[in-house]
């Protein structure tokens, strides 16, 4: 039960905050698109995968799961990728570069002067521009407000990955700013 009366208590996760809030919902969707879906040299997959990696760094079982699943659709992928993440991402086979860069994200969600100049070093030398080194970390600071606001006002989430595999469809097929979740019609858990 969330710690306030939402709109729609049925509703999952940041879904119901978004629901609850329109005037917030939307500057919330549009970030997400940008951070997740924009012109980037890193794939959508990539995006999703440093969401889903900081959103399991913070205890969000929620974001974890739902970013994980729509990684998982972009990179066309198993579902087994969702327990990597969490079972053992240092043995997940993806490039030197994204590794080099959800150790950035990773020092991030502790705090950003946990990154260090080595660590920016480290990510250039497996070819990482300034942008990609930029939007993760971007990706990671974002990453950390959506946690604590879905798990700061005590939101609900489905426990089985499995049920979050349609909604990770959705997220990587039709984006953020176009969800049905601005129709409250995402989720039927």
């Amino acid at each position: 039960m969330a710690h306030i009366t939402l709109t729609n208590p049925n509703l999952p996760g940041i879904t119901g905050l978004l629901d609850y809030s329109k005037v917030t919902a939307v500057p919330l969707l549009k970030l997400a698109e940008a951070l997740l879906r924009s012109d980037s040299s890193l794939s959508s997959g990539e995006c999703e995968l440093i969401a889903a990696h900081v959103s399991y760094l913070n205890d969000c079982h929620f974001c974890h799961t739902s970013h994980a699943a729509a990684a998982v659709a972009h990179l066309g992928c198993d579902a087994s990728l969702i327990d990597d993440i969490k079972e053992n991402f240092a043995s997940t086979p993806i490039t030197p570069k994204l590794r080099a860069l959800l150790d950035i994200a990773t020092k991030v969600q502790k705090g950003g002067k946990y990154v260090l100049p080595e660590d920016i070093t480290k990510a250039r030398e497996h070819d990482a521009t300034d942008r990609e080194i930029h939007d993760t970390v971007l990706i990671a600071s974002a990453f950390c407000m959506y946690n604590r606001y879905v798990d700061g006002l005590g939101t609900w989430a489905p426990q089985q990955k499995e049920e979050y595999l349609e909604m990770g469809q959705e997220m990587a097929t039709v984006g953020y700013e176009n969800q049905s979740l601005l129709n409250n019609q995402i989720c039927s858990f």
